[in-house]
């Protein structure tokens, strides 16, 4: 079995080492972007909602603020992403490269992301149960920790699984400018040494952690509505 493995795989059998490394390096990118852009991200998205028109704290101009700042960051492609914040990346951990150089563009591209996806989840609560709370007395923070999140947990766990998919694939496109893990890995071995086995291998074990992060969100979102 091993011969055949090496036989097919040569490459991959040769860099197993680095592939592993590899491998734990995205782990470790897509946990800490995720757990401190959900950090940065979750407030934000709840801001959003309870100072829209109508909301329990209404304020237009905190609103439509926060809003377009969050439209800019949008609308930038993670790679140009990547490159026109090297200096605020330089200034945080010392590095552009590597993966303390891929963290910081990590979170500044999943932040905008996590904060829609948290107001969208919020919007979508029946309002009438809102309104409930808020002619039983209920405060502005009773209201979104007793209701709000109350009411929209399994969207949020949702919302979660989504962004930590879509920062599995932002972590890989990382490794186009060195920002090491997988993406690196494919790019250094795979695509520019025309390792193909290298490459079919990378992007089988990118499935794989996807439908791993999705098969968990998925689940855990079924226990919540039981």
């Amino acid at each position: 079995m091993e011969h055949l493995i090496a036989s097919i795989l040569p490459n991959v059998v040769k860099l197993y080492p680095e592939m592993i490394e590899a491998l734990l390096d995205t782990l470790y990118m897509v946990s800490i972007s995720g757990i401190i852009s959900t950090l940065i991200g979750f407030p934000i998205g709840v801001t959003l909602v309870i100072t829209r028109k109508g909301g329990i704290l209404e304020n237009t101009l905190i609103n439509n603020l926060i809003g377009k700042v969050i439209n800019i960051f949008r609308s930038i492609p993670f790679i140009i992403l990547l490159a026109a914040i090297m200096p605020i990346t330089k200034f945080i951990v010392g590095t552009t490269i590597g993966i303390q150089g891929a963290l910081v563009p990590l979170i500044f591209g999943s932040v905008p992301f996590v904060a829609r996806q948290i107001e969208s989840v919020l919007l979508n609560i029946d309002s009438g149960v809102i309104e409930a709370a808020q002619a039983m007395g209920s405060s502005p923070l009773e209201i979104i920790y007793r209701v709000m999140l109350a009411e929209g947990l399994g969207g949020i766990v949702y919302a979660i699984t989504i962004t930590t998919v879509s920062l599995i694939g932002l972590s890989a496109m990382a490794g186009t400018v060195g920002g090491g893990g997988l993406g690196d890995f494919a790019i250094r071995y795979g695509y520019q040494y025309f390792q193909t086995d290298v490459m079919t291998v990378t992007v089988i074990i990118l499935l794989i952690l996807v439908n791993i992060v999705q098969g968990f969100g998925d689940l855990l979102l079924r226990k919540l509505k039981h």
